[in-house]
């Protein structure tokens, strides 16, 4: 009798571990609301796993994902959702989507266009001049903080040097989970890829669980100009701020070296 119960337990742990270890995911597609057409390339990420993928031609997607995960869905000009994964969706095969279009008021640009006399000593004072220039700290193995014109570089390198940390610890010190994310999102290529096609910082506010004034504020702390915070895709703030964050730990330890 105790051999069964004993042969019992181990085929139901082992069906057991075997349920935990296989990976799911869900099928569906997505349309446009107003005429039910299918959307290609709609940015769909899974927000608790880090993952990442788009539609095809015909709208149809496939993402790994467990019962309860989350799915962000967006598409410049349409309004973003989030679709909370479950067990019918899972077991019982594709999904429909549907996304609204917003409707948008286009801003008024201004061109300022060049008045070019064909001189070269006048023509040339008149192109910008990007005066925004890198510096490395010896010691962090990074390609080093863009510090703004020469005549603050100095104080600005070496103010990055004490208060991005601080910034950053308050904003992630706590949100451990946060910075994992981090981690996760340069590592998945799919990730990657839609991250360097946006510039709405949607995505990366939704996955590191922040506003868009905060996340614009971490850039700024670590030293990155004003111009880099507008024109920079979100792939480049995403490494920007990892890259902040990973010499906050070496100062951080640095520190605490020197307590002792």
């Amino acid at each position: 009798m105790l051999k069964h119960l004993f042969l019992l337990f181990s085929v139901f742990t082992v069906a057991v571990c075997f349920s935990q270890e296989v990976e799911t995911s869900v099928l569906g597609t997505v349309i446009n609301s107003s005429d039910g057409t299918p959307m290609e390339s709609v940015n769909i990420v899974n927000l608790n796993q880090v993952l990442g993928t788009t539609t095809n031609s015909k709208g149809e997607f496939e993402l790994k994902a467990q019962p309860n995960d989350t799915l962000h869905f967006s598409y410049l000009g349409f309004k973003s959702i989030k679709v909370r994964v479950t067990n019918d969706w899972i077991k019982y095969g594709a999904s429909t989507i549907e996304l609204t279009e917003l409707a948008l008021a286009l801003e008024e640009v201004v061109i300022n266009e060049f008045r070019l006399t064909g001189v070269l000593e006048v023509d040339i004072l008149q192109v910008p001049i990007n005066t925004n220039y890198r510096y490395s700290i010896s010691g962090l193995p990074t390609t080093g903080y863009e510090a703004g014109n020469r005549s603050n570089s100095v104080t600005k390198v070496l103010g990055a040097i004490f208060n991005p940390a601080d910034f950053l610890y308050k904003m992630f010190g706590k949100k451990p989970n946060e910075m994992k994310k981090l981690k996760q999102m340069k590592q998945d290529d799919e990730i990657r890829n839609l991250l360097a096609s946006r510039f709405d910082r949607e995505m990366l506010t939704v996955l590191l669980q922040v506003d868009r004034v905060d996340l614009d504020e971490i850039v700024r702390q670590c030293n990155y100009s004003a111009s880099f915070i507008q024109t920079a895709n979100d792939l480049q703030i995403l490494d920007a701020i990892s890259e902040c964050y990973e010499e906050y730990k070496v100062l951080s330890r640095s520190r605490k070296k020197g307590r002792l």
